[in-house]
């Protein structure tokens, strides 16, 4: 882990059990955001049972693997997502990411090796939830997809933990610098000293 002289350090971490919980309680405000006006906008043409019986008795286990299957390569393009933006901003680029999973609460994660400055680390972590939850979300409210919906909608709330994180850095100066925690979720801050 690199050190930067004239930075005073400080570890900010998140427990990853109200992590997950956190990202749980948020389906509330995600609701209320975008379940809301699709649901009142789409509703004549809303049709939940029919969305659920779509892939039939024959098909339900190809629509379970179906669902599983968007749901892991979704979450392997989140933290692939964090990794290509941290990377733009990083040095060394690509060389500064790394990729794996917590085991013990099976959270997948990309670390930036490099610490960078809380603009740039607040805009890596933020990324995949306006990609993959926002913009979707939005659509679906637009074209009343209601499956596009539910991806966004999960995606977003799958971003919890970077919420959490992002939190814990917005007040911080801007001159400050942020280097992700190699083991846990969180980050190490850097702020100057004057």
């Amino acid at each position: 882990m690199q050190e930067l002289e004239n930075y005073k350090k400080e570890k900010l971490t998140i427990n990853l059990v109200w992590a997950n919980v956190f990202g749980i309680l948020i389906l509330i405000p995600i609701g209320l955001i975008f379940g809301l006006p699709f649901y009142f906008i789409w509703r004549p043409q809303i049709d939940i049972k029919q969305f659920l019986d779509s892939a039939g008795p024959q098909g339900a286990g190809l629509g379970f693997l179906l669902i599983l299957s968007i749901l892991i390569l979704g979450i392997v393009l989140h933290e692939l997502i964090h990794g290509i933006t941290w990377a733009k901003f990083a040095k060394e680029g690509f060389k500064s990411i790394k990729f794996g999973v917590l085991w013990k609460m099976l959270t997948p994660y990309c670390h930036c090796k490099e610490a960078l400055n809380v603009r740039q680390y607040i805009f890596g972590a933020i990324t995949p939830a306006i990609i993959m939850g926002i913009v979707p979300s939005i659509i679906a409210i637009m074209i009343g997809n209601f499956g596009l919906l539910i991806f966004g909608m999960f995606f977003t709330m799958a971003a919890g933990g970077d919420f959490l994180v992002i939190n814990l850095i917005r007040k911080e100066n801007s001159s400050d610098l942020v280097q992700d925690h190699p083991s846990e979720a969180g980050c190490y801050i850097y702020r100057k000293i004057e």
